[in-house]
């Protein structure tokens, strides 16, 4: 794999491979619509349930049919109703064999689960997926930066710049075209906050990110990757 541009494209690209992941473990299976709202939110044993599904529908940009098929699989695969830090990894792991994604996952866990409280129930779920799959550039930039932004203070500094990097590059894993050098990982992060870093004042804002990622046409076809998923 050509790693050019890694470290402006990687986030939203893993994303997208995020999502047919989910799609291989049945996340988006299809589902009768004679099912009921009311069988679609129901479960025999769970730790969590879900909000009603008119409130979903408020809340996210999906269609009432759309939370159905999503529920369903998110039901099968997670029958308490929440998914754990530990699922986010098995995930990963099995979509990246050759590398140890473990790391990256954490990260990815983090961003979805946006209340902190170590799991991410199906309202968490959809709402991330709402934002990745049917939200404008600009929430879409947000989400990702949320990701960059490793302690969530507000802006990204080479530290947790280089954190992601190196994660993306164990994810990878050996099997990458050109071989990756012991250096690269802040090699990109350079590189990064070269574009990124307008002012450079040593961290990059969203304000810095979003505008920076505008104007960067790979970056904007980059996110038609997310487009007519499901």
């Amino acid at each position: 794999m050509n790693l050019e541009g890694l470290e402006m494209v990687a986030v939203l690209v893993v994303l997208a491979l995020f999502v047919k992941v989910l799609e291989q473990f049945g996340l988006f299976e299809p589902v009768s619509l004679e099912d009921s709202v009311e069988d679609e939110f129901e479960l025999s044993t769970v730790c969590h349930r879900p909000e009603g599904l008119e409130q979903l529908q408020e809340q996210t940009k999906f269609t009432r049919k759309e939370l159905q098929v999503l529920y369903r699989g998110f039901k099968n695969e997670c029958p308490s109703g929440i998914v754990n830090e530990e699922n986010f990894k098995q995930i990963y792991s099995q979509f990246f064999p050759q590398g140890d994604s473990s790391t990256y996952a954490t990260f990815l866990f983090n961003a979805f689960d946006t209340n902190h409280d170590g799991s991410v129930s199906f309202e968490d779920f959809v709402a991330g997926l709402s934002v990745i799959l049917r939200g404008t550039i600009d929430d879409r930039l947000n989400w990702a930066f949320n990701l960059y932004d490793l302690n969530k203070d507000g802006c990204i500094t080479k530290e947790e710049m280089l954190d992601i990097m190196k994660s993306i590059y164990d994810m990878m894993g050996k099997y990458t075209y050109p071989a990756l050098r012991e250096e690269a990982p802040r090699e990109h992060v350079e590189s990064f906050f070269q574009k990124m870093d307008r002012n450079k004042d040593g961290v990059v804002t969203i304000e810095e990110f979003i505008e920076s990622c505008q104007k960067d046409e790979n970056i904007m076809r980059s996110m038609q990757l997310f487009d007519n998923v499901i």
